[in-house]
């Protein structure tokens, strides 16, 4: 009897031990682990060919326009700083015989200032096998951060704001600058979603050249009613005739009129309006926010399949 009680204290003792030496799954790693390793696969190694197309409008005045938690201008160079240590990143993941990866900046029109424009060229990078250094690499956030914060400031210090000609960047120049053959290409636009320039003022029937405030009370967009009446009216931003089937497009620092509920969501409409029928597949249009918020989405906008 006292054999039979041993035998089975000895199970016992050998059964609890290997019960705690057994690890348990936790579900929520399990879960956080799958979506890591999903990322990672999603992660495009595609070389980048990635342009940023500066709105210097009055909407980075920060008189006109104060915003004491950020100023609008401080916001465009967290975005911009974003974007390049993206890039930084995407190009540190790669293989050194794998790197063919580009970055450069527009501003449209471009600024009077021949030193500014020649800071401008500067900031047209591009890496391969040849120049991929950590250190080389490493730079491209600086400078741009650096170039940028110049060119924020002379554009406020003069005081001379004309509009930006988004719509004509679009049209003239983003076909021949932008898009290239076995890169993925990728256009972050920085602007308030309005777009004006004194020299590109078109209206035929309901489509325009422009979008303001004061355009959008004009057409009485202004209302509950406003989505219907876009679509029955053909409201919308004047088509440039380009197929821009092969960009991605990520439009930062969409601002409007805080007296009207209704601005942000007509704005965003011209814009994805006018986007499809370019035939961009991929794009995104964020309201704008602190650089630390929109992060994650210029890193998942750009490295994402």
């Amino acid at each position: 009897m006292k054999t039979h009680t041993f035998i089975s204290l000895i199970v016992g003792i050998i059964f609890i031990c290997s019960c705690s030496n057994k690890k348990e799954k936790d579900p929520v790693a399990e879960v956080s682990k799958k979506i890591n390793t999903q990322q990672h696969k999603n992660k495009s190694k595609e070389n980048l060919n990635i342009s940023i197309v500066l709105d210097l409008s009055d909407r980075i005045n920060p008189k006109k326009f104060p915003e004491p938690s950020m100023e609008y201008y401080q916001r465009d160079l967290g975005y911009i700083e974003s974007v390049a240590k993206t890039f930084e990143n995407h190009i540190r993941g790669k293989r050194t015989n794998k790197i063919k990866d580009k970055i450069q900046l527009f501003v449209e029109p471009a600024p009077s200032d021949s030193e500014l424009n020649d800071k401008i060229a500067t900031l047209k990078t591009q890496f391969d096998k040849t120049n991929a250094t950590k250190d080389e690499i490493l730079k491209t956030s600086k400078k741009y951060t650096e170039i940028c914060n110049n060119i924020y400031e002379t554009a406020i210090t003069d005081d001379k704001y004309v509009g930006s000609d988004i719509r004509g960047f679009f049209k003239r120049k983003l076909q021949d600058y932008c898009v290239e053959e076995g890169y993925k290409n990728v256009v972050v636009v920085l602007t308030d979603g309005y777009i004006y320039h004194k020299n590109s003022i078109i209206k035929q029937q309901n489509r325009t050249s422009y979008l303001t405030p004061e355009a959008i009370r004009s057409f009485k967009l202004n209302t509950g009613n406003w989505k219907e009446k876009f679509k029955t009216k053909d409201y919308g931003f004047l088509p440039v005739n380009q197929s821009l089937e092969n960009v991605e497009v990520l439009v930062l620092g969409i601002n409007p009129n805080k007296k009207s509920p209704y601005e942000e969501d007509v704005i965003k409409e011209y814009w994805k309006k006018w986007l499809t029928e370019m035939n961009v597949k991929k794009f995104q249009i964020k309201r704008a926010d602190l650089p630390i918020h929109i992060n994650d989405v210029i890193n998942d906008f750009i490295l994402t399949k």
